[in-house]
């Protein structure tokens, strides 16, 4: 079953270009919102990497909402679109001077801390600016969520957060600090991980750290869990929005917090990336010795993701309803590796069809690049239409 598409007001527009659709954007916003509700003291920051469109941001602000953002440039993206500074996290492993002044200056709501040496810089520059910078630290937690080895990142390997012996004393140094408040801890073990038990493993971990820090009567104010829930790329039509419901009630059946207690988290691709698709259009089918190309003019400049991580996305031809074919579809660009899905079943293709690359609203348009000067693809949304 194919997605439903405006084909004849795409026709009139220049290909490549990503579209969203936005009811379903406020639909699986509703359903966060109403599973969020049935937990009192849960916390929503989307997660701005996914997508960092501004008028995508708008309805996720319009939402309630607050932000998660790791970079200076996100911050004043977010502030630009309406979100609270309050409302706003600032995470990321290299965190610049600049950056950090200005997030200090519109006052967010917390940063996350990823090392004692980053504690100490925003201490100094807070106490610059005679202000106190609330902290949370990153905790590395050591779970290995089973996703890509580009997308894990709770494993001691990986670059990120504070190793699990480090946590106490870290926190015992921010207490040294004049210009640093301790409110929390943050975890992340990666991405698009649909299996609930990563979560539950989490949970119990998060659950053997708090009860060794109560134990040196050290009190947490906020958990922050980050983010991580997936969606189902090989079926967007029969799964629109991913399982909030069951992602939710994991945490709630299985991580003990405290009377008091904040729990937050940082959901972006789960947000974004069902209700956006890349349109492309064939420009030439090749018939090779012994494969058949539809070669359309997006490229891996436009939807990075299959050359980066070998990701799967659904692709449709909107423009056929003839017998599928097998084809490897391949982008323009100069290098081998820009190849969205080889073996591919489409409706037979020919040149002008278009063809839409699905569940693409989540690292799509915003890792976009302009590699051999090809201009960056434009995002439109159903209203457009």
């Amino acid at each position: 079953m194919k997605g439903t598409f405006p084909i004849r007001q795409f026709e009139k527009v220049d290909t490549p270009f990503y579209y969203y659709d936005t009811n379903l954007l406020k639909a699986t916003l509703k359903a966060i919102q109403e599973e969020e509700a049935k937990h009192p003291g849960f916390a929503e920051h989307y997660a701005v990497k996914a997508n960092a469109n501004p008028r995508i941001l708008k309805i996720i602000c319009e939402a309630g909402l607050g932000a998660d953002c790791v970079s200076g440039g996100e911050i004043k993206r977010c502030i630009e679109t309406g979100f609270s500074p309050s409302k706003i996290v600032f995470a990321g492993v290299g965190k610049s001077d600049r950056e950090i002044n200005y997030a200090l200056d519109h006052n967010i709501f917390c940063f996350n801390v990823e090392s004692v040496p980053e504690l100490e810089v925003i201490n100094a520059l807070a106490a610059q600016k005679g202000k106190t910078a609330k902290v949370a630290f990153r905790i590395n937690p050591d779970i290995d969520a089973h996703t890509h080895a580009n997308i894990t990142t709770g494993l001691a390997e990986n670059k990120f957060g504070i190793a699990m012996r480090d946590m106490e004393p870290a926190i015992i140094e921010a207490s040294k600090l004049k210009n640093v408040h301790f409110v929390g801890l943050h975890f992340h073990i990666g991405s698009q991980i649909l299996d609930m038990s990563n979560f539950k493993a989490l949970c119990e971990r998060i659950n053997d750290l708090q009860r060794q820090l109560e134990a040196h009567h050290i009190q947490v104010q906020n958990i922050n869990v980050g983010g991580g829930l997936g969606v189902d790329y090989c079926h967007p039509n029969q799964t629109p929005i991913p399982d909030f419901k069951n992602y939710f009630n994991t945490y709630a059946q299985y991580l003990e917090l405290r009377p008091g207690q904040k729990l937050h988290f940082e959901l972006g691709r789960s947000v974004v990336a069902q209700m956006g698709s890349l349109i492309a259009k064939v420009l030439y089918v090749k018939q090779g010795v012994a494969k058949q190309f539809a070669i359309i003019d997006a490229g891996m400049t436009d939807l990075i993701r299959p050359a980066l991580y070998d990701a799967y996305h659904k692709i449709e031809n909107l423009s056929s309803d003839l017998p599928e074919e097998k084809y490897d579809v391949v982008g323009p660009i100069c290098e081998s590796s820009d190849v969205f899905a080889k073996d591919f079943q489409l409706n037979k293709c020919s040149r002008g069809d278009l063809i839409a690359i699905r569940s693409a609203g989540a690292y799509g348009e915003v890792m976009a690049s302009q590699y051999n000067c090809r201009p960056l693809p434009k995002g439109y949304l159903k209203e457009d239409f």
